[in-house]
């Protein structure tokens, strides 16, 4: 199968999504499937990769994020390109112009366009829109059906995403399938870590070796709400010395949260690692003991994949985001209120041997998110769009086709 994945996120910038892209492209080739990629030129000193099979477009800094760019794309080389390539299905991860450009590619070629919906608009825009927080939610649910409705199909990332898309406001006449986000365990765990790159990374931060070490991952935006994660490990270190918090991440709302925790004369109990790359963040899991966050925009938490894939219990606010990665009392805990999660950190804090036994089942939920599995789940999806493409396709048949693909590693 000739697929183009059209994405205003890709390398060399980096992001949730580019790393959804990057694994699907990776899965997809490796079960033999030819896939190409339309995406944003690279910007600044960033070092953009020479590739046949990915066409960059001039672009634009976007206004809903740092380091995102918004791609203006040129109808005749997208054209072009897809056609070189013998594209048979076009599938977006972008809303915007590239993801418009998708849709008007398949129609000039007469080929499916299908999307992955991988952003709660309604969560997210009044934190990055200019006047966001004045704009009435209908204004954003009648842009998100704009730039929707003309796909064929929604990949869903999450029940969450699929119940949302559902619902009478939106965009219920919209077949899709749920295909959960994946982690490839190969390459996130390649670099071993071993005990003494451990102990030289608690060295720096000060980490004794029988301190309880609370860990978030992630952009540090208000979104997240690492401003309320902030004041819950505040109480949590207060409460048990041997607690320590290490935030590893940068954004918007990382100085302020420094400055919170200077005030608070805590700054040798809650720590900040700024930004690592991804290549280097599995000796942060290493060190940790629990993996948190209070995020309520979540789609499908790419952290909260890696987290559990090395292992760690995760204690979480409850969402439905997480319904299939965190189950509480197993693998960890799912607060109802911001209270709730600082008794569940120190219940875990208290009780390392609970801690190991939720960080086991942890690996086994994780195994259920291989790159593997993910990669088969969507040619599945493709294959049944492929079959009844131009008309008609149910949510059922699609779905079905999904769950068709057997849980097992190739």
């Amino acid at each position: 199968m000739n697929i183009a994945l059209f994405s205003d996120s890709y390398i060399p910038t980096k992001s949730g999504i580019v790393t959804v892209v990057v694994q699907l492209r990776k899965a997809l080739e490796q079960l033999g499937h030819n896939v190409v990629i339309v995406t944003v030129e690279a910007h600044g000193d960033a070092v953009q990769p020479e590739e046949p099979d990915v066409l960059r477009v001039t672009s634009i800094p976007s206004p809903v994020g740092d380091g995102q760019y918004l791609g203006l794309p040129h109808k005749k080389l997208v054209l072009d390109f897809l056609q070189k390539h013998h594209v048979e299905l076009i599938h977006a991860h972008t809303e915007f112009f590239i993801g418009h450009m998708g849709i008007v590619a398949g129609r000039e070629l007469g080929i499916p366009v299908v999307a992955t919906t991988h952003t709660m608009w309604e969560d997210y825009y009044k934190y990055y829109l200019a006047m966001g927080k004045i704009i009435p939610r209908r204004v954003i649910r009648k842009g998100v059906q704009l730039v929707y409705k003309k796909f064929y199909a929604f990949i869903n990332v999450s029940q969450k995403a699929h119940d949302y898309f559902n619902k009478p406001f939106m965009l219920p006449h919209i077949p899709s399938a749920i295909v959960p986000n994946a982690i490839d365990t190969c390459k996130f765990t390649a670099r071993q870590c071993t005990e003494a790159d451990k102990a030289a990374l608690r060295s720096k931060f000060g980490i004794r070796e029988d301190d309880r070490v609370v860990l978030y991952v992630g952009r540090v935006v208000e979104e997240k709400r690492v401003i309320e994660l902030l004041e819950i490990m505040k109480r949590v270190v207060t409460e048990r010395n041997n607690a320590k918090m290490l935030f590893v991440g940068d954004g918007g709302a990382y100085d302020t949260l420094v400055e919170r925790v200077q005030e608070a004369g805590l700054g040798d109990r809650i720590l900040f690692a700024g930004f690592v790359d991804w290549t280097k963040l599995s000796a942060y899991y290493a060190i940790g003991s629990i993996f948190v966050t209070v995020s309520l925009s979540e789609m499908h938490s790419m952290t909260i994949l890696e987290a559990l894939s090395l292992g760690l219990p995760v204690v979480c606010r409850r969402d439905t985001s997480f319904a299939d990665t965190v189950f509480h009392g197993k693998d960890g805990y799912e607060g109802s209120t911001d209270d709730e999660v600082v008794s569940y950190l120190i219940d875990l804090i208290d009780n390392p041997d609970k801690c190991a036994e939720f960080g086991r089942y942890a690996l086994e939920v994780s195994r259920r998110f291989s790159l593997d599995i993910h990669g088969r789940r969507t040619i599945a999806f493709y294959q049944k769009v492929l079959e009844k493409f131009p008309g008609p396709v149910s949510s059922e048949e699609l779905q079905a086709a999904v769950d068709a693909v057997e849980l097992k590693q190739s």
